[in-house]
C-alpha cells in the first residue's frame, strides 16, 4: 500500500566547492580512486554534486517528524560505506568506469530514497493476479535513471540496466523489475527471490 508522501523540496546549504576540484581536500587524498577524481574534471563534477545530494538528503532526515536521528544515523553510516565502496575501484580492471558508476548509482540512491526531485511518474503494479500484491515504483531522471520501490513497509532504490526490450532497473539484494509498455516482471530480495508478472494498474 501506498504511504502518503511528502515530496521534499530542499535547498541544502553547501559548501563552496572549488570550480573544477572535487568537494574534499586533494591534498588529503588517500586513495588511488580520490587520485584519479582529483585529476578528472567530469569525476570532480560528479563528486561535487553528490555532495550536494549527500547535504540535501541530511536535510531531508532532519525534516523527518519521527525517527530523525536514526534515520541520520544510518545515512551517515551509508555515506561511509559508500566512501569505502568506491575507493576499492582500484580492485576493478577499469577504475575509471568504476568510479564514475559508482558515484552515478549512489546519486540515483540518493534522490529516490529521500525524493530530492519531484519523480517523473508514478506507477502502481498488481502482480501475480491479486490486485493487492502490489508495487509502486517512482521514477526519478538522474543522470543514471533510478527508480523507488515501495512493496508494503519496504522502501527500496535501483537503477536502470542495460536491457535487449524494455526497462529494466535493479535495486538492491536481488530485487528488480522489467518494464514493458503495461506489463512488468517484478522480483523480490534475496533469500526470496519469487518472481511476479505485472500488470498496470494506475499510473500518474
Amino acid at each position: 500500500m501506498l504511504r502518503t508522501l511528502r515530496l521534499l523540496g530542499v535547498l541544502a546549504a553547501t559548501p563552496a566547492f572549488a570550480q573544477d576540484g572535487p568537494s574534499f581536500d586533494c591534498s588529503k587524498a588517500d586513495s588511488s580512486a580520490e587520485d584519479l577524481i582529483c585529476e578528472d574534471a567530469d569525476l570532480a563534477r560528479l563528486d561535487r554534486r553528490l555532495a550536494e545530494r549527500y547535504a540535501a538528503a541530511l536535510e531531508a532526515v532532519r525534516g523527518l517528524d519521527v525517527a530523525a536521528t536514526e534515520a541520520e544515523t544510518e545515512l551517515r553510516a551509508g555515506q561511509r560505506g559508500w566512501i569505502k565502496g568506491r575507493n576499492d575501484c582500484w580492485k576493478a580492471d577499469d577504475l575509471r568506469g568504476c568510479v564514475e558508476r559508482s558515484y552515478l548509482r549512489r546519486e540515483g540512491e540518493l534522490v529516490a530514497r529521500w525524493i530530492l526531485e519531484e519523480p517523473t511518474g508514478i506507477a502502481f503494479w498488481a502482480c501475480g493476479g491479486n490486485p493487492a500484491n502490489e508495487v509502486v515504483t517512482f521514477f526519478f531522471d538522474t543522470e543514471l535513471p533510478s527508480v523507488r520501490f515501495e512493496r508494503g513497509d519496504q522502501i527500496d532504490t535501483g537503477s536502470l540496466v542495460p536491457a535487449a526490450s524494455g526497462s529494466s532497473y535493479e535495486g538492491n539484494f536481488g530485487r528488480s523489475i522489467w518494464i514493458k509498455g503495461d506489463e512488468a516482471t517484478y522480483r523480490e530480495p534475496d533469500p526470496d527471490g519469487t518472481s511476479y508478472a505485472c500488470v498496470l494498474a494506475q499510473q500518474r
